[in-house]
């Protein structure tokens, strides 16, 4: 099938930033990205914008033509939502309207600014990823849940919290070179196990922080590009999507992440490839645990054996497969709509060597990996990105 080109990219930087609102954080994500592919708002096809609690947030529905409005256009937007995984899917879906030649230039990201809601009350916007009859009724926050997770993983292949802790200290120190990251910071071990605990097996710097930021990528046709004489890059190639049960009880494994396994073995078999293949990646690791049961859901590496992949250097800069060279959600930051683009704007970048952690990506990697997933993994994108020759 043909390849989306990745005509442009932008961010934000991630932090907290209550005094902006979402649509001027979008503006400049999505500007940047038209900017950077060297076209102009009016040569936008379509608008796919990424944005999870906006409508609590904002005090704003109908955010699809303000999205598009931001970039200076009034071409045809639609919001997409499925939670954490709204920009992954916000792609996914602009990926396959390039495919179908319906559109030959789009723009997909996404926003989401939670700090001017203050730690509360963001939880509980959050929260309402979760099933609210069965599991927000019960008390149940994420932290908790993917507290309930880890729980489940040790108890199924063993690991503890130091092998956490190195995974948060991988991406933290990931994320010091990154001018765009939320959280630039060197942690220790030490500092992970000693923090305050926030849902056992967790303590504070488990958790991704509670960020505001957007992201923005622009997707041309071959043949648009071709015409108009773009240099792209780099292309996405393969694009899968799955999906769970909404409420943790109803599943057959809390070790396990069918969703993620899902995506990927559609996202592979479209770009034609297999988990060998991939060279680097970036995968939601909003809170520590999570980037192991990715790793493992995504075919990276065997059930069990992804706990102790930081502590072991295999996962770090140097080692045999860098994930979260961006600094990851941990570390990076996680304003939830804007997540999976900012994703895809990192391994781009990562691949194309202009961006800062780039010197860790060996001469020979060509293939990078994009994961994205929604609440406690109900819904899960995977994008691979390839290098064109």
């Amino acid at each position: 099938m043909a390849e989306a080109y990745i005509g442009g990219t932008g961010m934000t930087p991630f932090g907290a930033f209550p005094d902006r609102t979402g649509r001027e954080l979008f503006a400049e994500a999505g500007l940047a990205a038209i900017e950077d592919a060297g076209l102009t708002p009016e040569s936008v096809d379509e608008v796919f914008y990424g944005n999870f609690i906006g409508t609590l947030s904002e005090n704003q529905g109908h955010q699809g033509p303000l999205a598009a409005e931001a970039l200076g256009t009034t071409a045809p937007s639609r919001r997409v939502e499925s939670a954490c995984a709204s920009s992954g899917l916000a792609i996914r879906d602009a990926v396959r309207a390039v495919r179908t030649g319906d559109v030959d230039v789009v723009v997909a990201g996404g926003m989401e600014r939670m700090s001017n809601m203050g730690t509360a009350r963001a939880t509980d916007g959050l929260a309402r990823a979760a099933d609210d009859l069965f599991e927000v009724r019960a008390g149940v926050t994420f932290p908790a849940a993917y507290a309930l997770l880890a729980r489940a993983y040790f108890d199924a292949f063993g690991g503890d919290r130091t092998d956490l802790a190195h995974i948060a200290v991988k991406n933290h120190d990931n994320a010091l070179v990154n001018d765009h990251a939320h959280l630039q910071r060197e942690i220790t071990v030490d500092d992970v196990l000693e923090a305050p605990e926030i849902a056992a097996p967790f303590g504070l710097y488990d958790a991704c922080p509670i960020s505001d930021g957007a992201a923005a990528v622009v997707l041309v046709s071959p043949s648009y590009a071709a015409e108009h004489g773009l240099d792209s890059g780099v292309a996405i190639t393969g694009s899968g999507h799955g999906g769970d049960t909404m409420a943790l009880q109803d599943r057959r494994s809390l070790s396990k992440t069918p969703a993620t396994r899902d995506a990927a073995e559609k996202a592979y078999d479209d770009a034609g490839i297999d988990p060998t293949d991939v060279g680097l990646a970036e995968v939601h690791d909003c809170f520590t645990i999570a980037e192991v049961l990715a790793l493992e859901g995504l075919g990276l590496y065997r059930y069990g054996e992804a706990i102790g992949a930081a502590r072991r250097g295999e996962t770090r800069r140097g080692g045999t497969l860098p994930v979260n060279l961006s600094g990851g959600l941990k570390a990076k930051g996680h304003p939830v709509g804007a997540t999976g683009a900012a994703q895809v704007v990192a391994v781009r970048t990562l691949l194309e060597g202009t961006h800062p952690r780039s010197d860790a990506v060996g001469d020979d990697v060509t293939v990078g990996l994009a994961h994205n997933a929604g609440g406690t993994v109900a819904s899960a994108t995977v994008h691979v990105l390839e290098v064109m020759p």
